[in-house]
């Protein structure tokens, strides 16, 4: 990781509500309800539930995990139209080894 991938990921996760979903899709059987479509959270949590438990504009929530997946902090999969957004763990223990 180089100073201009780390101040990217700093700029992200320098907003309240980013840090939320950072937190949330830690543990997201704990923080998200079951989906509907699939049976599990391996590719992650619908961006609608990120939405609604956020109580933001599904604009803001759109272009904060759109800024989030850019710096690499989310990976999104798609399932027909829906978005799938997880926490990307590598680039997470990256930035954390960065700092230190």
């Amino acid at each position: 990781m180089d100073v201009k991938e780390a101040v990217e990921i700093s700029k992200c996760l320098s907003n309240k509500t980013r840090m939320q979903i950072m937190e949330w899709l830690r543990e997201p059987e704990k923080n998200f309800p079951p989906h509907v479509s699939i049976d599990h959270f391996d590719d992650g949590v619908c961006a609608t539930y990120i939405f609604e438990k956020s109580r933001l504009s599904q604009s803001t929530i759109s272009n904060y995990l759109t800024s989030m997946e850019k710096c690499g902090l989310l990976v999104m999969t798609r399932h027909g139209k829906w978005s799938y957004f997880k926490r990307n763990e590598a680039i997470i223990t990256e930035f954390a080894k960065y700092l230190l």
